[in-house]
């Protein structure tokens, strides 16, 4: 169901008569989503987990599988594929003008064994293996795809205009960031920018961050995160200890009041840094738990250096779970 009653249906979305097919890829730390889309709307999704054995071309060679796979699903044949669009966890290496993947929760080479990563890559090839099967290709952060679909579909629009000054944020298995200033989407020099997941807030040896880090945003709040840092204190993921929350435990109310005191912290230094209006918050550990996750989210940054705070406001993602395919979505359609 559609959280927002005028969020678009994925499934009923559909390119202009007579457009090629393109395909749309969403990679994650956890998994890899494709789908074809086309005159006829949005077909052929697969998903499975993220490739993370073999050698650094495995991620790449799962992709064009996946595309073909899909294509036989919907009954496009690969070679119409005009388009493809993919929306990836970062950070990302150009080699020879070409992205490659550094993403903490793929590559083991950026951590080490320490992680539990079964692989010593350092960086994933994608875009070279795509480009050798495709004739276009996109690859973009996924926070900034995020970002571009929910000013144009979702809740960083205001009368149906994007909005210039805005941000989305996802909480999920990583934490990764879209940002917009004066109306341009921001990307850096290597397509990094957004990257506050991995900005220092504390010193603390039981945070160790797939990309090295210890006490980062994403070490101390990433879903990964609380599975590795509160298992031994009985909540082994996410899941079980918002449930235990909800029943009244004690201690994991104040275990989830410290995660957002931390991400809270993160989004008024997005705040302060770039003046944004609006920030949308999405990914699998808010969204599942947004009600009980918003109002603490707002509560931290409330109240701090008013004449930036109080033009700014937090909300649930307009496009809901479906974020991240229309992230990818919004880079080739």
């Amino acid at each position: 169901m559609n959280s927002n009653p005028s969020m678009p249906s994925l499934d009923t979305f559909k390119l202009p008569a007579g457009s090629a097919p393109v395909a749309c890829v969403d990679i994650g730390g956890t998994k890899v989503a494709v789908n074809i889309v086309d005159e006829h709307g949005v077909r052929g999704k697969l998903a499975e987990p993220t490739a993370t054995t073999g050698k650094p071309d495995a991620l790449g060679l799962q992709i064009i599988r996946l595309i073909g796979q899909s294509c036989a699903q919907a009954g496009v044949p690969v070679a119409h594929i005009a388009r493809v669009g993919v929306a990836s966890c970062g950070p990302f290496v150009l080699c020879q003008g070409l992205v490659e993947l550094a993403a903490p929760n793929i590559c083991g080479g950026q951590a080490g064994p320490a992680r539990g990563l079964p692989n010593d890559w350092k960086t994933a090839l994608l875009e070279a293996p795509l480009r050798a099967a495709f004739p276009q290709v996109r690859v973009e952060n996924d926070g900034i795809g995020a970002l571009e679909a929910e000013r144009r579909w979702g809740a960083l629009q205001a009368d149906g205009v994007p909005m210039a000054h805005c941000a989305y944020v996802t909480w999920s298995t990583g934490i990764g960031t879209g940002l917009c200033v004066d109306g341009h989407v921001l990307r850096g020099k290597n397509g990094n920018a957004g990257h506050a997941g991995h900005t220092f807030v504390v010193s603390n040896d039981d945070a160790l961050c797939g990309c090295g880090n210890v006490g980062d945003v994403e070490s101390l709040v990433a879903g990964n995160a609380i599975a590795r840092r509160f298992a031994p204190q009985g909540y082994p993921d996410a899941a079980t200890l918002f449930v235990a929350a909800y029943a009244g435990d004690t201690r994991a109310t104040a275990i989830i009041d410290d995660l957002c005191e931390v991400m809270g912290r993160m989004l008024y230094d997005l705040i302060a840094t770039l003046d944004v209006q609006r920030i949308s918050i999405g990914g699998s550990v808010y969204w599942h738990h947004r009600d009980y996750l918003l109002p603490r989210l707002r509560a931290v940054v409330r109240g701090k250096l008013p004449p930036l705070t109080d033009g700014c406001e937090l909300v649930s993602a307009g496009l809901g779970e479906r974020v991240g395919d229309f992230g990818a979505l919004a880079l080739v359609a």
